[in-house]
């Protein structure tokens, strides 16, 4: 496991990613109280293995693929998220 700034994961993107292509663990720390992981692998990962998850993606997809869509404004996306 290699644990790396926001600064040093950007300017040696390419180095960072070949570890993690060889499945190491990459964790980016952000200031003080943010931390993110990043993997190439979503095998045996709790969100995509979910059966449920997996048919509301489809049907998703699905829709998206048949131009059910809907395009929000900026202001409409930002309360949609509630910010």
């Amino acid at each position: 496991m290699v644990v790396v700034s926001t600064r040093e994961f950007r300017q040696n993107l390419k180095k960072y990613l070949d570890l993690i292509d060889k499945n190491e663990r990459v964790i980016i720390q952000r200031g003080k109280n943010k931390v993110y992981e990043i993997s190439n692998n979503i095998k045996n990962d709790r969100f995509f293995d979910d059966p449920v998850i997996q048919e509301r993606l489809a049907k998703s997809i699905q829709s998206y693929n048949e131009g059910k869509t809907t395009k929000l404004t900026d202001d409409q996306f930002k309360e949609f998220l509630g910010l």
